[in-house]
C-alpha cells in the first residue's frame, strides 16, 4: 500500500525515533509499504517518520539508476538494498565533500551537502540479524540522509544560513501544501 510521505512541517519529522523489536505490530507489512511508496516517489531512501512513524528504521536503495548517466531501470551493481533498524551510526571518516541532496519530504528543493564520504553503522536488518558494515561514497551519503531522519534532522539542517534564508519562501509553500504533487503528501495545517 502506497503510505502518504509527510512534508516538511510535519512535527513527526523533527522528533528523535524509538528503537522497535522484531514484535513491532505489522513490521514486514510497513516495509513492503515503505519500499512501495519509495519507488512510487522514486526515492532511493525512505526513512519510518517520513510516513508519519516515529521509530528507528529506513531503506535505502542505491542499486536503482543514479544520477550518474546510468539508464532508466539500469541496475547499479555497487549500490546496496538494505533495510535499518536501530541503526547507530559508529564512525563517520574522511574529508568532507559536496553533493547535491533532494528529499521526498521536501519535494523540487535540491542543495549541496557537505558529508563525509565513508560512515560504519550498526544496524538490525529486517529478520533482526545485527550487522556492523562500513560504506562509501553514495551509499554512505544515502544512509547519512536517511539515518538523519530518524534522528530528527532534515538535510535543509546542514544549509549554509544565507542558503537557508534564500529557501525560506519556498518551504513555507511546502508546509502549507501550495505546490504541485507528484505522489501523496500529507501537509501541515496551521492552526486559524
Amino acid at each position: 500500500m502506497i503510505m502518504p510521505i509527510f512534508a516538511f512541517g510535519q512535527p513527526v519529522l523533527r522528533k528523535e525515533t524509538e528503537d522497535i523489536d522484531k514484535n513491532y505490530p505489522e513490521l514486514k507489512k510497513t516495509i513492503t509499504d515503505m519500499w512501495e511508496t519509495m519507488y512510487n516517489a522514486k526515492g532511493v531512501g525512505l526513512a519510518a517518520p517520513q510516513v508519519g512513524l516515529g521509530i528507528r528504521l529506513f531503506l535505502v536503495d542505491t542499486k536503482q539508476t543514479l544520477d550518474e548517466g546510468g539508464e532508466e531501470g539500469e541496475i547499479d551493481e555497487k549500490g546496496i538494498k538494505k533495510v535499518f533498524i536501530n541503526a547507530t551510526i559508529l564512525e563517520e571518516e574522511g574529508k568532507e565533500w559536496a553533493y547535491e541532496e533532494g528529499c521526498l519530504s521536501i519535494p523540487d528543493i535540491r542543495a549541496d551537502v557537505m558529508r563525509k564520504p565513508t560512515v560504519r553503522i550498526e544496524y538490525y536488518d529486517e529478520n533482526f540479524k545485527l550487522h556492523e558494515e562500513t560504506f562509501e561514497g553514495i551509499n554512505a551519503r544515502v544512509i547519512q540522509h536517511e539515518y538523519d531522519h530518524v534522528e530528527g534532522v532534515l538535510f535543509t539542517d546542514h544549509l549554509k544560513p544565507l542558503k537557508k534564508r534564500l529557501l525560506k519562501r519556498r518551504l513555507e509553500k511546502i508546509r502549507n501544501g501550495d505546490i504541485p504533487l507528484e505522489y501523496r503528501m500529507k501537509f501541515y495545517k496551521l492552526r486559524k
